[in-house]
């Protein structure tokens, strides 16, 4: 079971030194367990369905909408601004601030899917700041992954992956597909900037359907939401997260202390299994648990998982 999601109690917009706003809110219990969501995407925005994992009684639980998207500014949905000053290493400096600004000393990590890599890449950055990690449909945005979620997985869907690759010039066909649609999202011309949204949210749409018919998300049918988040995730995959291969793996050490569990899906393909795998291996203190029947999203069995790993680090009630 999952718990009600309840309305946050605090709200506001930090300015970074850089031109963005980013905004936060935060829910809960004000004297309860410290822990931040970091959403998926890039792109995605911290929606209140996040809130759902969390006991209010017992956490103070800080959302907040990474640079580009969401309710910070400037939006990647209508200002090329969006994409500049934007890498993990500037959200990473973004959750710092915002930690300091909202007087935490450590919190637990919550993320999934790019989160988890944004979350792992904040915890080898600053250990110190971090009590737990919760992190699930974990990936590391590698290049192996990137290549993974496009060339791989264009073996398994060759039709949909020959949709995709027929809005790209043919002399980028064979390389980074995200770098190549990134910069037709970027194109002065409108219908050219929509064909490649289209295109990319298809293929994030046959991805995420595991097989059958493609579900289309209703997050892709206004023209805005789909150019900005295709922006943004074509923006970080086409660079591998602005980091260096080895930046979380080789760092791993820092972090071998924190108590962490994973959790992966089993029919998860939007990345190899292999890498949460591995990053499971090099910390004595992680569970990594694998779902068999579950894919990319939060199923019933996932949400009933991270809750009673969230219940089991939130910090007790006062009798």
């Amino acid at each position: 079971m999952s718990y009600p999601i309840g309305e946050p109690y605090s709200a506001g917009t930090m300015p970074t030194h850089d031109g963005h706003r980013v905004y936060w809110e935060v829910c809960g219990n004000p004297d309860g367990k410290p822990a931040i969501v970091l959403h998926g995407g890039p792109g995605s925005g911290a929606t209140p369905w996040w809130r759902q994992f969390f006991d209010p009684s017992r956490y103070r639980v800080v959302m907040f909408d990474q640079r580009g998207c969401g309710r910070s500014m400037p939006s990647a949905r209508d200002d090329l601004a969006a994409l500049e000053n934007n890498t993990t290493a500037h959200l990473i400096a973004d959750v710092e601030a915002l930690r300091g600004l909202l007087g935490i000393d450590r919190w637990l990590l919550f993320g999934a899917s790019w989160g988890s890599t944004l979350g792992l890449s904040y915890a080898v950055e600053h250990p110190e700041r971090v009590s737990e990690l919760v992190l699930w449909a974990l990936v590391t945005t590698r290049a192996k992954d990137v290549h993974w979620l496009t060339h791989v997985m264009g073996e398994v869907y060759p039709k949909e992956f020959d949709e995709l690759l027929g809005v790209i010039p043919p002399e980028s066909r064979s390389g980074n597909i995200p770098a190549a649609m990134s910069a037709l999202l970027r194109s002065p011309d409108a219908g050219v900037r929509d064909e490649a949204a289209r295109a990319w949210c298809a293929w994030e749409d046959r991805i995420a359907t595991l097989s059958g018919p493609v579900i289309p998300s209703p997050r892709w049918q206004e023209p805005s939401a789909r150019l900005g988040f295709a922006r943004l995730v074509t923006h970080y995959f086409g660079h591998h997260a602005f980091l260096d291969d080895d930046a979380i793996t080789s760092r791993l050490h820092r972090i071998s202390h924190i108590p962490a569990y994973f959790l992966r899906g089993r029919l998860d393909i939007a990345s190899p299994l292999r890498s949460a795998y591995e990053i499971a291996q090099h910390l004595p203190m992680a569970t990594l648990e694998i779902i068999e029947a579950d894919a990319h999203g939060a199923g019933d069995d996932t949400t009933e998982r991270l809750v009673k790993a969230l219940d089991g680090f939130a910090r007790p009630t006062t009798p």
